[in-house]
């Protein structure tokens, strides 16, 4: 055999060995798997075995109660199915690559009590409030209706009374208990602040500790319409633009006339030397005539100095005013306390008072009241450090979901301002045992739904919050609401 077929042979035969040695620890890689996995011995009884070999088993007279090691499953069986200590151990598995469903919002009951409010066509603000218990069995509620600011009520119906709010704002309490399907119809009246001025006073429906809503409505009460005072605007001679134009303008025309009567005037100088320079012979000559003398060369005449400095200060003057003025104008047309509306903020940031539903880019938000506790009231559900003077304001809100989708949302974007502009972030702890121990920004809100529910805020010092914003998502420009 030659030299070279004996190489390629021998050379053949080893790679062919390198293969199997890296192809065999890949093939079996289940079954190690499904030996080393120790079995349950409801599974695999040892009993089997003696079954199939019934000849070969059969046990003498003098034995005819098999042993109960024989009849029940071994252990030591299953311990030797048990890895041993060469066998190395079975990775564990991979995580699934299938990301897990989103989550889906809970289910909410339907409140067993509703609130609709409506308000009249009379003179002064009225409104009705119905009331009804939608379940099988008596319900005893609480309800209450914010006052707007700066009235109060005049007439109360079904034995309601008028109380303060945390001290600072008015309601009309009534204290109810509801039979099963039926339908309760209040009414107030109230004073007017303002002649034809809008008045919204939204109403709610509590437990009967009122502390947890029910349900809750507002209206808006129109009065009637007056012819509202046209805006005329300033007379143009009035107008600071206009006016400094036209004193720009009278000085450049005043300039003018000047340089035209200097002119005029130094043309009559000249034509007057040039008449007393002919003499008496009336400029005819004499007998020897005189050597010429020369005659100066003319200069073209331009405005002075004075004057044109003068002009361009008075131009620039009146321009820089103008740009001031300008400026000034749009300045003080800024509100430094609205929301960025462009950028990177999704939306229109919206601002309203009490009661009103105020529209953002996927939710509708409606404050209905809040009420603040006393100073140092404050005690955190998780026993954490609270502040010496902290207590705690719940306010009774309102979220629908405008999206088709599902729509999550944090309770560290809603916050509340305090004066001074200092700012915090909606108490999850608290919320969540003012809802009964529901953690109401861990599920979303289902999409077309609406919620009711109270949001409190832990705050420190003795002045309530100012306004509240609230926000569907880390982007939006949210809403604000000023809270009375």
């Amino acid at each position: 055999m030659p030299a070279s077929t004996r190489h390629h042979r021998a050379l053949a035969v080893f790679v062919h060995c390198l293969g199997i040695l890296a192809a065999v620890p890949a093939l079996p890689a289940a079954a190690p798997e499904a030996a080393a996995a120790p079995r349950p011995p409801a599974v695999t009884p040892q009993p089997s075995a003696a079954t199939a070999r019934p000849a070969a088993a059969t046990p003498p007279p003098t034995a005819a109660v098999p042993p109960p090691a024989v009849t029940t499953p071994q252990p030591v069986a299953v311990a030797a199915r048990a890895p041993s200590a060469t066998t190395p151990p079975t990775p564990p598995s991979a995580p699934p690559a299938v990301a897990p469903p989103p989550r889906t919002p809970a289910s909410t009951p339907a409140p067993p009590v509703t609130v609709a409010v409506a308000p009249e066509s009379s003179p002064a603000p009225r409104y009705r409030i119905h009331v009804r218990n939608v379940g099988n069995s008596p319900v005893d509620t609480t309800v209450r209706q914010e006052l707007p600011p700066g009235s109060s009520a005049t007439s109360i119906t079904a034995g309601g009374r008028s109380t303060r709010a945390g001290g600072s704002t008015a309601e009309v309490t009534w204290r109810l208990r509801l039979p099963a399907h039926s339908t309760t119809t209040l009414g107030t009246a109230l004073t007017a602040t303002a002649p034809g001025q809008a008045l919204t006073a939204p109403a709610c429906a509590f437990t009967s500790d009122g502390s947890r809503p029910y349900d809750c409505a507002t209206a808006t009460w129109q009065g009637a319409a007056t012819p509202a005072a046209e805006v005329t605007e300033a007379p143009p001679w009035r107008r600071i633009p206009v006016l400094l134009a036209g004193v720009a303008v009278l000085l450049l025309i005043v300039a003018g006339l000047a340089l035209v009567w200097r002119r005029r005037r130094g043309r009559r100088v000249t034509a007057a030397a040039l008449a007393a320079d002919r003499g008496p012979d009336g400029g005819r000559g004499t007998i020897y005539p005189r050597p010429a003398a020369p005659t100066p060369a003319g200069r073209r005449r331009t405005p002075p100095v004075w004057l044109l400095v003068g002009a361009a200060v008075v131009v620039l003057a009146g321009v820089l005013g103008a740009a001031g003025w300008t400026a000034t104008r749009r300045v003080a047309a800024i509100d430094t306390q609205k929301q960025p509306t462009s950028g990177a903020w999704m939306g229109t940031g919206v601002s309203g008072p009490l009661g009103v539903p105020l529209r953002e880019t996927a939710f509708e938000f409606t404050v209905y009241g809040m009420s603040c506790g006393a100073a140092g009231a404050a005690r955190p559900a998780d026993g954490g450090a609270a502040p010496a003077a902290g207590r705690r304001c719940q306010a009774t809100v309102g979220v629908r979901n405008l999206t088709g989708d599902h729509q999550p949302w944090h309770g560290q974007l809603q916050r509340a301002y305090l004066p001074g502009g200092r700012w915090v972030s909606a108490d999850e702890s608290a919320t969540r045992a003012a809802n009964l121990g529901r953690d109401v920004f861990a599920d979303p809100v289902a999409a077309g739904s609406r919620v009711v529910l109270p949001l409190v805020f832990t705050v420190d010092g003795r002045d309530p919050p100012k306004q509240l914003e609230l926000r569907s998502g880390v982007f939006s420009a949210g809403v604000r609401v000023d809270m009375p």
